[in-house]
């Protein structure tokens, strides 16, 4: 059967972990078809990360116009100009689109544009016309998740994707959740002039953070005035003249021009032929191993449509996974705790790892010590003027399993602290790394250091 299918492998879907996998396939000499009914590149590109980061760099901007006296410089904020915003956001899409376009076409990927199904155990129907493959992989990504008797109208109640294309800065805005995406748009349309406030049903803000982090991030939110009601869920929405009145519970309405709906994302797995094909599945995710693999023989999946954290890098990763495993690379599995995870708010919220209270459930409280170090004595912070702090989980004697960072310009730490966690680095082991200064990433080796019983600017 081999030696007649159109394909070796062929993916369903070209967001991150579709087209990580069909870049690595034919890098590794497999003949490769890609299907999407979108745009290549699918959410992260198009209507998620890439377009929400460009907004909140905006946002900092402005805010740096807003506070620049502090600096001695004298400029003011005249103005949100949002044509001119989003021109700069869709430029930069545009041109990474391109990119990437150019980058199939001269790996000799085919381009299926059209709804794909899965119609049989290894054949992909795209508008009707069929295509067999040794493979499949199923990376169909996600869509904004609503709640019961919730209704999108996209014009006063609105997901993520309305929300980038607004033309004006909404007056006011409520933001229905206080996970990643929620606490973004809060943070840009704040720096924007709105007045927002967040509604979270969950205990705190970005519920899935450490403690420590969740409690910075809502200090710094209230010091900036984005007002936020944790532990208090929806009721429901109706529309006014002026906008939307939204109930939660115990009664309080609260009245704004908009209300953004943020609360998390589904799988994109409905009538896509997986469930009649006998795809293993939970409530819309398909289940997979470690290895990526469904319980159909040569049948993958990977990124949002696969339970766990739906990231634009995981995703990816697990994508390349895929390919080289096809291949017979046999590549060592993710270890989902190892997967960066950064919300770029003001100030951002960053981590790898275990969160205290995940680490004393997995090896004892007994068993781990934490250190927080905080950005105050980081020269570099100073200069850049925000406030926030380092923090370490480890097991005691051993090495670091979570490390936490909140401040501004944070993320650009992760990717250290993702080789700490990942190389099961020992305090001591990166104590005596020489971090360039000034840094942030000097916070980093001070904690270490602190950790490994040598701490210098800090007191311990």
């Amino acid at each position: 059967m081999a030696d007649v299918s159109d394909f070796d492998v062929l993916i369903l879907g070209a967001g991150s972990g579709g087209y990580a996998c069909a870049l690595r396939a034919a890098q590794l000499g497999l003949r490769v078809g890609l299907v999407e009914k979108g745009n290549l590149g699918g959410t992260c590109l198009h209507v998620g990360c890439i377009p929400t980061k460009a907004l909140l760099h905006a946002a900092e901007v402005a805010d740096s116009a807003r506070e620049s006296e502090q600096f001695g410089v004298r400029a003011s904020l005249e103005g949100i100009d949002m044509a001119g915003v989003n021109a700069y956001k869709d430029g930069v899409v545009q041109r990474l689109f391109k990119g990437l376009t150019g980058l199939m076409k001269s790996r000799g990927i085919t381009f299926i544009e059209g709804t794909g199904r899965l119609t049989g155990p290894c054949e992909v129907s795209v508008d009707g016309t069929p295509y067999a493959a040794d493979h499949v992989v199923l990376a169909s990504g996600s869509y904004p998740r609503s709640l019961p008797g919730l209704d999108i109208d996209g014009e006063r109640v609105i997901t993520s994707e309305e929300a980038l294309r607004l033309d004006r800065v909404p007056a006011s805005v409520v933001v229905l959740g206080g996970g990643v995406i929620g606490c973004e748009f809060a943070s840009v349309w704040r720096s924007f002039g709105a007045e927002v406030t967040i509604v979270e049903a969950l205990p705190r803000l970005v519920p899935l953070e450490d403690e420590a982090s969740s409690k910075a991030l809502e200090r710094a939110f209230r010091k900036r005035g984005i007002g936020f009601r944790t532990g208090t869920p929806f009721q429901s929405v109706k529309t006014t003249d002026d906008g939307v009145a939204v109930t939660v519970e115990g009664g309080e309405v609260l009245e704004a021009e908009l209300l953004l709906v943020a609360v998390g994302r589904g799988p994109a797995t409905d009538g896509l032929g997986y469930d009649e094909q006998g795809v293993a599945m939970d409530r819309g995710f398909v289940l997979a191993d470690e290895r990526c693999r469904t319980n159909l023989e040569n049948v993958w999946a990977v990124g949002d449509i696969v339970p766990g954290l739906q990231l634009a890098h995981r995703g990816f990763q697990q994508g390349i996974f895929v390919a080289e495993e096809i291949a017979g690379l046999s590549p060592t599995p993710l270890d989902e705790a190892g997967i960066p995870r950064v919300t770029y708010s003001h100030p951002e919220v960053a981590s790898v790892g275990l969160t205290e209270a995940e680490a004393g459930e997995t090896y004892g409280a007994d068993a781990i010590e934490s250190l927080t170090l905080d950005l105050g004595g980081n020269g570099k912070s100073q200069i850049l003027k925000t406030q926030g702090f380092v923090k370490l989980v480890r097991r005691k004697d051993g090495p670091v399993v979570g490390v936490h960072l909140v401040g501004d310009r944070v993320g650009e730490l992760v990717g250290e602290a993702q080789l700490i966690y990942n190389w099961e680095g020992y305090p001591e082991d990166v104590a005596s790394l020489v971090h360039a200064h000034p840094t942030q990433n000097e916070a980093l080796g001070e904690a270490h250091l602190a950790l490994a019983g040598k701490p210098l600017h800090s007191h311990s």
